[in-house]
């Protein structure tokens, strides 16, 4: 264990014995790191954060304090729980939740660069890329593989979802569904193509993505008209979760392209 003679350190903390921890961060009431953690100087894990194996968290990133919710009762006692080997660069605040027995969470091998945010009771899968300054709100879920780039902003609610790419200074008010790449406003400009090939998506599967994306996108068809050609096409498990994930939609999806009186709706 090599923890700095300047950290401050609850007693109540729970830190395995290959932790390092760096001068003036500081380790709150309960928070468990396991082994292999980095918490570099200045950092600050608030109370009850649990944070897997081989994870980094930077200097002056906090992880765990009080979500910024004018109702939350402080009272509760409700936390943050990062996965294995992530990597939470300087500056970015990941808030805990605000409903006990349900942590804000960070799957494994997620990277989260400087000054990103992400809010109260939000949900990253599993290797999710959330570049710098980038900014999520509250109940906000991502999944695997996608990658939010620079200064987007996510509207609470909203859902991002597997191998899906948000473009720089994008806002996003909508679900993104799976596969996606978004530019602008929250809106769908193709396939993410890129991200399935280095995902290793055989090119069958590909094509069939591209065609479900001309059916939902390109062909004129509303969205139920749309599913029901998706339905047509040679099954697949990602198929499968693309039309699920626009079925359960409660937000509606981003559109292919808006018109002025969307904008002021």
């Amino acid at each position: 264990m090599s923890i700095s003679e300047q950290a401050i350190i609850s007693k109540s903390a729970k830190i395995a014995a290959d932790v390092e921890v760096g001068p003036f961060a500081i380790i709150e009431d309960d928070v468990s790191l396991a082994s292999g953690v980095k918490v570099w100087p200045h950092a600050h894990i608030c109370k009850a954060a649990v944070i897997g194996e081989g994870t980094e968290v930077h200097m002056g990133a906090v992880v765990g304090h009080l979500p910024q919710d004018l109702t939350f009762d402080k009272n509760k006692r409700t936390n943050v729980v990062i996965g294995k080997s992530c990597i939470i660069r300087e500056y970015a605040t990941i808030h805990r939740s605000t409903q006990e027995g349900s942590p804000t969470s960070v799957g494994d091998n997620c990277y989260l660069m400087a000054v990103s945010h992400v809010g109260h009771d939000c949900h990253l899968g599993n290797n999710v890329i959330i570049a710098n300054c980038a900014l999520l709100a509250g109940h906000v879920s991502i999944g695997d593989y996608a990658f939010v780039s620079g200064n987007v902003v996510v509207h609470q609610f909203c859902r991002i979802g597997t191998l899906s790419m948000i473009g720089g200074f994008t806002g996003i008010n909508k679900d993104v569904p799976p596969y996606m790449l978004v530019r602008g406003p929250s809106v769908v400009r193709s396939v993410n193509l890129i991200g399935l090939r280095r995902a290793k998506f055989p090119r069958e599967l590909i094509d069939n993505i591209k065609e479900a994306y001309r059916l939902l996108y390109m062909a004129n068809l509303n969205t139920a008209q749309a599913i029901e050609g998706m339905g047509k096409l040679k099954t697949s498990k990602e198929l499968t979760h693309l039309i699920e994930f626009i079925q359960s939609s409660k937000r509606g999806i981003c559109k292919y392209k808006y018109t002025d009186g969307d904008y002021f709706e």
